[in-house]
């Protein structure tokens, strides 16, 4: 007697085939490293690069067990059920314009997602990639998270080296998400669960978007990565509560992201700037 296939096979990553569809001369990206279980692949990768790992390293894991959310959330998946990676970047750009990786691994995200797996995905500011709840697969009354970003800036080198890390649910079941608001590709009924063909996704968005960018200054205005970023923000336009340090709350409108990547918002006091690390929270309002 034959057991039944599993209805959601989880296979390794091939790192040999990334490494031949992702690196190529005159590409931004020399090497996949795949590890078989890690912390995070943001501190790994954090680490690597304070002791001079190049421009363009890559690092996946089947199984992160210890990752990092902004504020220092924890949150840990099932082996080979998301796609978890951290990338290494050194721009040469100002260092007042990488606020803008974070949101530029945001449209990456949204632009593999809806592209390959049919996903109608979009950006909740400042880093999150949502499925909207008019949007999701079921009748739903909140948006859905996919997928969390982290970018982290390392000087010790006299340049800044920024490592952006992204983890895309894939084919987690409802009872393997971490919180009542995730959702997975597997959930929202996407049938393109290949974590590979995911990853050579998302890192060939970002070459795309970052190659722009760079040969800009960094200027996200004039490479079009800040009108991308308004276009994919579902937080725009809605009514929110901004939750602020030691307990405060803004209630208002968001009006709009500005060419430093922050959220405006419209409140009873006038319209007020706020940068990613100004905010605990932004929910809906109502």
């Amino acid at each position: 007697m034959t057991s039944e296939p599993d209805p959601f096979p989880r296979p390794p990553l091939d790192t040999a085939a990334l490494d031949a569809v992702l690196v190529r001369p005159g590409g931004l990206w020399r090497r996949i490293e795949v590890l078989p279980e890690t912390g995070s692949t943001n501190t790994d990768l954090a680490a690597r690069a304070a002791a001079g790992a190049p421009h363009g390293s890559v690092l996946v894991t089947e199984h992160q067990t210890a990752g990092k959310g902004r504020l220092g959330r924890g949150f840990s998946v099932p082996p080979r059920a998301a796609l978890t990676v951290s990338l290494l970047v050194r721009p040469d750009a100002p260092v007042s314009s990488l606020s803008w990786l974070s949101p530029l691994m945001g449209v990456a995200g949204v632009g593999a997602v809806r592209r390959l797996a049919g996903v109608k995905a979009s950006l909740k500011w400042p880093n999150d990639v949502i499925v909207p709840a008019g949007l999701r697969s079921g009748a739903a009354r909140s948006d859905g998270k996919l997928a969390g970003i982290l970018a982290e800036v390392d000087f010790s080198s006299g340049s800044p080296a920024v490592v952006v890390g992204i983890g895309l649910n894939v084919s987690q079941s409802r009872s393997e998400l971490p919180v009542d608001n995730a959702v997975s590709l597997r959930g929202e009924g996407s049938a393109a669960l290949d974590r590979g063909a995911l990853l050579a996704a998302v890192l060939g968005e970002f070459e795309e978007l970052y190659t722009v960018w760079t040969a800009a200054g960094g200027d996200a205005e004039a490479s079009g990565l800040a009108s991308a970023y308004r276009d994919t923000c579902a937080t725009l336009g809605r009514p929110v509560r901004v939750h602020l340090p030691g307990g405060r709350v803004l209630e208002g409108t968001a009006t709009g992201v500005d060419s430093e990547a922050r959220l405006l918002v419209r409140g009873p006091d006038g319209e007020r700037a706020l940068s990613a690390g100004d905010v605990v929270h932004v929910r809906p309002g109502g």
